[in-house]
This record gives C-alpha cells, structure tokens and sequence, in this order.
C-alpha cells in the first residue's frame, strides 16, 4: 500500500499550490479582489487544520479505509464546485470542501503506525511522505503552465482527474488496518485527553509543527521576494523552489534509511539544527548584499533535507506515544502543522512584504529552526520520553 498512501497523501499539498500561479486569473474571470481569491489559500489550510483534527477520531472508530476514501469523495465534489464556479463564493465554498482531503496526510501516517513498529514507523512514514514533497516541487510550474496555456479551469479539471486515480487506488489497494476499531466517538475523542496530558506528546508535536512552520514561512514570504525583488518569473519560481522539494526528498530518503540505526530523537536534532543553519546562511548572505536567487533559494535545499529528517521521526514517536489514540494523534499531529504553517505563512508574507523584507524573512525563518531545536534537544529516548 506505500505507493497508495504516497500518492494519498499527496494530493492536499499538491492542491495548496497547483492553484497559486492562477490566482489573479481567477480574480479576472470571477469579477472579484484578489484578497478575495486568496481566502482559497487561508480557508483551505484552516479546513485541512481541523479536518485532520476530526479524521483521527473518526477513523478509529469507523477504520483508516472509508474516512480517507470519503475524504476523497468529498475532495472531487469540491474540485467539481470550483470548476462549475460563476462567483467568487462558490468557488470558495469549493476551497473548503477540497480540504477533506487531507484525511490522505493525518490517516496515512496512522496506516503505517498501525502496520509498523515505533522504530521501523519512522522509516515508512519517510517513504510516504515523500509525497509531501513532490506535490510542492511540481505544483507551482505545472499550474502556471496550464494556467497560460488553457486557462485556471483546466487546473481544477487536472485535480479532478487526480483525485479520481487516487480514489481507484484507494479502492483497489487500501485495506483496513485499524484492529481496535468500533469505540463510540465520544470515548474515542477521550484519547485527545490522553494526548493532551502526555508531555512527550508535545514534545514530538512541537518539533513537527516549529520544522514545518520554517518551510511555511518560506512559502509565504518567497514569492513576494522571487518576483518584486529578484523580478523571477512564476515559472523561474516554481523551477528554483524544487531545490527546496528535492531537499526534501533527499531527507526523507535518508530517514528510511537511518531511523532504526540512529534512532528518532537524533534525526530531529540534526534535522533541526541542519534546517536552522541553512536559514540563517541566507540571512548572512543577504546581510553582506548578496542578494541573488541562489541565495535565497540555495539553502532551501538544505532546509528541505532538514524538513525531511525531523518531520517523519517526529510524526512517528508522537503517534507511538499513546499507541490506542494513533490516528487522534495523527489528526493532532497534521492539524498543529498545518496551523502552525498558516501562521507562520502570514507572518511571513508581512515581514517579507512590510518590515523586514528578504533579510527579516530567513530571520524569521532561522527563529522558527531554533525553536524546533531547542524542544528536540529536550526528548528523552525512551519511547515513551
């Protein structure tokens, strides 16, 4: 099922970014502000956030299989109403329903949790989330090509056809693997109770969500940088930002291979500490002037292999801790990440935009790695640290 649940977990993210470039198209064709339309990037991370909040439980009490696939359902249907759209609310309302299908991200870690041991969890859910990183790296290009050439509907229409593989391979491929399903809802959202007074919980949580904000940050703030500073093109973007993308596989790769030799908590120190360094060599790049696409996107690539070490073995011990409640707190889990990533987006886009520029963006940056140093420095070991 690995390649299921790589391609699973991929299409939220590839949905995030795929409609970026069309943006001011849609805004054009749909008479509306373009703050408007980019409430279809703020509602969808704030949906995704609470739908994985609410995936978690579910799925323990009905089973992974049929909360990802009607996850999925749900993401075609929304796909249809951004298709069909006239008006900018439609198509918004569209945005959101898309969001349920980030069931792919919070319930395909919990599968390989509920397949896998604490150790070997951590070099699977590598290999899944892969996916993670190349939906990003091909998203941007992709839907500004379509964009250009037949227009930001065909970009919906691509996701349709994505989601329905997706869906077919669900189907075909997924099988159940939750064995302590069946509990009512009311005792499964009891297990947010356990995850909440579990310290090593947090501890793993925090790691997860500070790592990703140091990417969030740099997707929200890069863009104004790339095209107002640098005058890059949207496609000279998305071609620079794979750097971040293949970084990230790299990381991830190497994770499935060193988890069980090094253990988690040194992947996430190193992974922390590689993400932090990386950040904070753009900022004294830029410091000294040098001011160039291959300083700002240069060292993303290691901020993606940083990403790509802590994000998998911190994912993998915060659903070992309270091994009954795993797809609670893979749903916790995606939801902090996620929120966190939305946060840090919009303080971003501020500072790159209004109080800082580049130089406060990698600042910014490099304080997120220092803090997911500073609590993965804090793990203990043991499984249950």
């Amino acid at each position: 099922m690995l390649a299921t649940l790589m391609i699973a977990s991929a299409v939220s993210p590839l949905a995030i970014n795929i409609f970026i470039p069309s943006m001011a198209s849609i805004a054009r064709d749909l008479l509306a502000e373009e703050a408007i339309v980019g409430l279809g990037l703020s509602l969808y991370l704030a949906a995704t956030a609470f739908i994985q909040l609410l995936a978690g439980p579910l799925s323990d009490r009905y089973g992974r299989r049929p909360v990802i696939i009607g996850g999925m359902v749900l993401f075609m249907a929304g796909t249809v109403m951004c298709v069909l759209a006239e008006g900018v609310w439609l198509f918004l309302a569209g945005r959101v329903v898309q969001a349920a299908s980030a069931t792919g991200i919070a319930l395909s870690r919990a599968i390989v949790r509920d397949v896998y041991e604490r150790q070997r969890a951590a070099a699977m859910i590598g290999y899944v989330t892969m996916g993670l990183a190349v939906a990003p790296m091909i998203g941007p290009l992709i839907g500004g090509t379509i964009d250009t050439a037949f227009g930001w509907r065909m970009v919906f229409w691509l996701l349709a056809g994505i989601g329905a593989l997706t869906l077919g391979l669900l189907f075909a491929d997924l099988s159940e693997t939750n064995p302590e399903r069946g509990k009512p809802i009311r005792e499964q959202f009891k297990n947010y109770g356990e995850l909440f007074a579990a310290g090593a919980f947090w501890r793993y949580a925090f790691v997860s969500a500070l790592i990703s904000a140091v990417f969030f940050a740099f997707l929200g703030g890069a863009a104004f940088v790339a095209v107002n500073v640098l005058g890059m093109t949207p496609a000279g973007y998305g071609l620079w930002f794979a750097l971040c993308a293949g970084g990230y596989i790299l990381g991830n790769f190497l994770t499935a291979q060193l988890s069980e030799k090094l253990g988690i908590k040194t992947l996430m120190v190193a992974g922390s500490a590689i993400s932090m360094s990386a950040a904070l060599v753009s900022s004294g790049a830029i410091a000294f002037g040098w001011l160039a696409p291959l300083t700002v996107f240069g060292p993303m690539f290691f901020v993606g292999i940083g990403n790509g070490l802590a994000t998998p073995t911190s994912t993998a011990g915060g659903v070992s801790v309270v091994p009954h409640a795993a797809g609670a707190a893979a749903g916790m889990l995606g939801a902090l990440q996620i929120g966190m990533g939305a946060l840090a987006s919009f303080a971003a886009s501020l500072v790159a935009t209004r109080y800082g520029g580049p130089l406060g963006l990698f600042a910014l940056m490099s304080a997120f790695g220092f803090g997911s140093l500073m609590v993965a420095s804090s793990a203990r070991r043991a499984s249950t640290a």
